[in-house]
């Protein structure tokens, strides 16, 4: 099967490799860090809009969600 994430609207569950869902909780801790942290390194606006694909942008609520998801993932590593 090509990849590691099967993902389905016709079925409950999603598969991911071990390797992949670590890498993806650690990508997500950085994202919710990125978000928060002041300064030059913080994703700007336009980037935090971009990421919100057209939702209205909510920075606190996008670092609370990928904190959230993080710990999800990790929790059933």
């Amino acid at each position: 099967m090509p990849g590691s994430l099967t993902i389905s609207h016709h079925e409950a569950s999603v598969a991911m490799e071990h390797i992949d869902a670590k890498r993806l909780a650690t990508m997500l801790e950085e994202l919710a860090y990125l978000l928060e942290i002041p300064g030059p390194n913080r994703i700007n606006d336009a980037q935090l809009a971009a990421l919100c694909e057209g939702r209205a942008p909510d920075r606190a609520e996008l670092v609370h969600w990928s904190r959230e998801l993080a710990t999800e993932l990790k929790g059933r590593l």
